[in-house]
């Protein structure tokens, strides 16, 4: 999974990616993905599209 390190200012491969899962507006739940940038160590997070149900 692809993801922008912040730090870096360039998209990259996340290490250790996971699926989590976030409330979004109205209380609707969204999946998100969030992992470790392979070259720096900083945090990264992609907001995926809404669940449909």
């Amino acid at each position: 999974m692809d993801a922008y390190c912040v730090k870096c200012k360039e998209k990259r491969e996340m290490k250790d990616a996971k699926e989590v899962t976030m409330e979004g507006k109205g209380g609707k739940t969204r999946n998100a993905m969030t992992g470790v940038c392979p070259v720096c160590g900083t945090k990264m997070f992609r907001i995926m599209g809404a669940k449909k149900d």
